[in-house]
């Protein structure tokens, strides 16, 4: 079988093919052909696999061929970023929803209706003076979202279910939790802090947290949400249950149960180098986002969240050492 992932070369998107190329198989069908779609190269452990084929380019400017290779699956994670979003409105449109809909009608066009998973996010909740916002989002909660990342994500949740309902793709939305902890550098996420905290100060590097220690958000690991993207895909329709977004399991925590993790596992120096400067941009589209998250559905496909947030920065050091 062959298959696509968008946003391939970055940080989930290139996990998620190497534990597809791991695994040789998805839902019981060998891969043959592994298409990497992005902006920017894989990393170099991906590029050595003769299964993989990588296009470098605007995904925009892509989809006018995809059809001709009529993938069996898609995995859709290109996306421009939340603060990327509020300070160029132009660029989130393009890259989310222009980008999104030119995809599904390449698919669309191929005429073989692949397997469709999007990665959409926890932003597409938010507050409203018209209905209570619960401290813990879950499935059936509305979905109102008050930044345009979160609105992106909504439009294309509802696109998708639309083609599927009418046979063009076999669509399914997962929101994905904030994902920590990320290496590299930060990018330009709101939510880019909630790995800059640990990840820098395990680095000996200062690090600034922009929000207060009682900020609480739903998170997860790296390793489960890749595995929350392949049991999504894997899944019948009737396990998906509807066509309908789910939310991916989610860890609750604060920021300062984060930094007590942080010290229990590295220590109080390592602790001591994040420093709390007020970022009110920041803090307003944090403010905007959900408390809390639960999954029901997702725990009927067999997914759970973290045990702990020790365990999420455990596993950050030894993908490290790696």
């Amino acid at each position: 079988m062959k298959l696509l992932i968008t946003g391939g070369a970055g940080f989930v998107g290139s996990r998620l093919a190497r534990s597809l190329l791991k695994n040789g198989s998805i839902n019981g069908q060998k891969i043959d052909k592994l298409v990497i779609a992005d902006q920017y190269a894989p990393p170099d452990f991906l590029l050595k696999d003769p299964r993989v084929e990588t296009r470098t380019a605007p995904l925009l400017s892509q989809c006018a061929t995809l059809h001709e290779d009529r993938f069996d699956g898609v995995f859709h994670l290109a996306s421009a970023v939340s603060g990327e979003c509020e300070d160029d409105f132009d660029l989130g449109m393009r890259s989310n929803l222009d980008t999104t809909r030119t995809l599904l009608d390449a698919l669309r066009k191929a005429g073989n209706a692949p397997r469709f998973v999007f990665s959409s996010s926890i932003a597409v909740f938010g507050p409203d003076p018209a209905h209570a916002f619960p401290q813990v989002v879950t499935d059936e909660t509305l979905p109102l979202p008050q930044t345009s990342y979160g609105t992106h994500k909504l439009m294309c949740e509802h696109l998708i279910a639309d083609y599927t309902r009418k046979g063009y793709v076999d669509g399914r939305s997962a929101r994905l939790m904030t994902v920590t902890v990320r290496p590299g550098r930060p990018n330009g996420a709101a939510s880019s802090f909630f790995s800059g905290i640990i990840r820098e100060p395990l680095a000996g590097q200062v690090a600034i947290c922009p929000v207060l220690d009682t900020v609480s958000h739903p998170v997860s690991s790296p390793t489960l949400t890749v595995q929350g993207l392949i049991a999504v895909y894997e899944a019948t329709r009737e396990q998906f249950l509807g066509r309908s977004g789910i939310n991916l399991p989610a860890l609750n925590v604060t920021v300062k149960e984060m930094l007590d993790a942080l010290e229990r596992v590295a220590g109080p120096q390592v602790r001591s180098l994040v420093k709390f400067e007020f970022n009110e941009r920041i803090a307003n589209i944090v403010a905007n986002w959900p408390k809390g998250a639960a999954s029901k559905r997702a725990h009927r496909l067999g997914l759970h969240a973290a045990k702990n947030f020790d365990s999420i920065i455990e596993e950050y050091i030894e993908d490290q050492k790696g």
